[in-house]
């Protein structure tokens, strides 16, 4: 048989033009374990995925209970099936009185679609309005509301009647008008780099929403379940949505996505069409078990209150390298600032190098995120920090 990285090559779908191509046997806690025996520590999480860690054990033991019970039945149909159940009431736990009905699709993309159908049902207007440098994702309703032509241009025409705002910019908040069906932005912008939404502009945004009766969503596919410090960063900074938007570490390193709204703006989707939104495997069983044995242990293990203490030691370590300009951080989110893309590019191939497994962002291309699951330690921060250090040691 050819090599598996030929294999690889050959017949999965690529996603740029030179994929790391590192192949991964196994993975466990932090670290992810290559074939030779080579050790990664894990600095993203699988993009804020796997807060519990790889191959936590209540998550697997969830998965493989569930699994023995039952796998897919009609998840989108008349049947009651308990890990859906439970999961939706546990969800709702930690959320506020407005945010109860918990609707499960496949992703972050397909519960952004849903939000945004959801505004549409609700209102019966067609404008949506999104902020700049924001990331949704790659479905062609996702796409409208991110902010960047870059990645739009080449899939157009997207959908009609979409605007977007400067973020953190509270003069912009007047194109928000009675024409407009929803507002979609994400409290903490990953992609541009850990941008954090000012309180008094979220504030204002709520607000102007109210005013004139558009759908506020928010965007928590990074930041939610303890990322940020809090379960959801919105409970940081103070502000509610209408609507919230789940997905990523929501099923413990299952495939899930969520929007969740109140039981009133919910039902809407119920009539005029009927099944207004629906999905095939959106809530799978599987998927559901699993999350749920996340949030139970993200809920016994203490770690959520950690999580500040621990991205502040990490800020603490680095902050003073003569190669960073900057550290932008929210909970265990950092965006570390060091200079022009080449320079970014080198580090990244070092970094690979020494064991460590980064990423950049899509909206700036002269930081690297640092975002590893929360369980990772205090001796694990340090010795991470240090490698990192080397790394930009080098860069001179």
């Amino acid at each position: 048989m050819k090599p598996l990285r030929q294999l690889f090559l050959q017949h999965v779908g690529q996603t740029s033009a030179n994929p790391l191509g590192i192949e991964i046997e196994r993975a466990e806690g932090i670290y992810l374990y290559a074939p030779d025996g080579k050790r990664y520590t894990d600095l993203i999480s699988g993009v804020s995925v796997s807060n519990v860690g790889h191959g936590n054990p209540q998550v697997v033991e969830a998965v493989c209970r569930q699994a023995q019970s039952y796998m897919h039945l009609m998840v989108y149909g008349e049947l009651i099936e308990t890990p859906q159940v439970l999961y939706a009431q546990r969800i709702a736990t930690h959320l506020p009185p407005s945010l109860q009905s918990v609707y499960f699709v496949n992703s972050g993309s397909e519960a952004v679609e849903g939000a945004l159908k959801l505004a549409k049902r609700v209102t019966g207007r067609t404008q949506l309005i999104g902020f700049q440098n924001a990331y949704h994702g790659s479905s062609h309703g996702a796409l409208s509301v991110m902010g960047g032509e870059f990645f739009r241009a080449a899939f157009r025409p997207l959908l009609p009647d979409v605007d977007h705002l400067r973020f953190n910019n509270l003069d912009d908040l007047s194109r928000i008008t009675r024409r407009t069906a929803g507002v979609i932005v994400e409290p903490m912008q990953g992609e541009a780099g850990i941008v954090t939404a000012d309180p008094a502009f979220l504030s204002a945004l709520r607000a102007r929403c109210t005013e004139v009766g558009a759908i506020l969503i928010f965007d928590e596919i990074q930041s939610g379940f303890g990322r940020t410090g809090d379960w959801f960063a919105f409970q940081r900074l103070g502000v509610v949505p209408d609507v919230l938007v789940l997905a990523k570490s929501l099923g413990g390193g299952m495939p899930l996505g969520a929007f969740i709204a109140s039981n009133e703006l919910m039902n809407k989707l119920q009539t005029d069409p009927p099944l207004g939104h629906i999905t095939t495997f959106g809530g799978h069983p599987v998927c559901c078990a699993a999350g749920l044995a996340a949030l139970e242990f993200l809920e016994t293990s203490g770690l959520i209150p950690q999580v500040e203490a621990k991205g502040a030691l990490f800020e603490s370590l680095l902050q003073d390298h003569p190669q960073i300009a900057e550290i932008r951080r929210l909970g265990l989110m950092l965006g570390v600032e060091i200079g022009p893309p080449e320079r970014v590019q080198r580090l990244m191939a070092d970094f690979v190098a020494n064991g460590l497994l980064p990423d950049t962002f899509l909206w700036r291309e002269t930081a690297f995120r640092i975002a590893p699951p929360l369980i990772i330690t205090d001796e694990q921060i340090r010795q991470t920090a240090q490698t990192i250090r080397q790394c930009l040691d080098r860069l001179e």
